[in-house]
Order: structure tokens, then sequence, then C-alpha cells
């Protein structure tokens, strides 16, 4: 069983920056890819960032490259996705998960742990 906490969201105006942590427990989160998801209101779950075990390889959709970044902190037992130029769209509960057993990285349903969520909102 992993737990995960996601911290750091907030409301922020356009062009501002947040940094979102995902914290895990226990030695499995850092032995399994971690990726983050976003959902607005009336949406579905969306795929944002991932980054793999040895944090090497990280994917992006494409609404996020070029302006978000998702790197790993072994000691803290974190990942992180920095956000910079955020705009509106951005506004939405933000997930991080782990252990993933699927296919695609951007595919909801291959994501075993998710956390509570953090709330980013994006004013314009």
């Amino acid at each position: 069983q992993v737990q995960l906490a996601e911290t750091g969201g907030g409301l922020v105006q356009t062009g501002g920056s947040l940094r979102l942590s995902c914290e895990g427990s226990g030695s499995t989160f850092s032995n399994y890819a971690v990726g983050w998801f976003h959902q607005a209101p009336g949406k579905q779950r969306e795929f944002v960032a991932a980054v793999t075990r040895n944090g090497v390889s990280t994917y992006y959709a494409d609404s996020s490259k070029g302006r978000f970044t998702i790197f790993r902190d072994y000691a803290k037992n974190a990942v992180y996705l920095q956000m910079n130029s955020l705009k509106p769209e951005d506004t939405a509960v933000y997930y991080c998960a782990n252990v993933f057993t699927g296919t695609s990285v951007s595919d909801v349903g291959g994501w075993r742990y998710w956390g509570q969520g953090t709330q980013v909102t994006v004013s314009s």
C-alpha cells in the first residue's frame, strides 16, 4: 500500500509559477514511476507529466511541454511538478499517481495509487 500526499497548490495570476509536491510513504514510492494528472470541474482526469523510477526519463502532455518540469528527490521521497507560465486553463485539481502497470503513462487506468489532490487556480 502506498500513501501519497500532494501539496503546493494555491491561487496564482496568469504567468505565475507554482511548485507542487508529491510525497510518498515507504520504499515502493521510489521504486516506481510517478505521474501527475489534473482534473477540471466537469472534465475527465488528464495526464500532465510523468517520471520514470530512475528519474532519467520524463514525459509531458503537449500542453505541459516547455512550461512544466517533473523531477524526483529521492532523499525526501518526493516528486515535484514545477509549473511556470501558468494559464487560466491550467486551473484544476492536481493529483499524483504511483505504481504504473499500464501501457501508456497518459492512461489514468494504468496507475494503481492516487493522492487526494491539490487545487490550483490561475486567475486571468
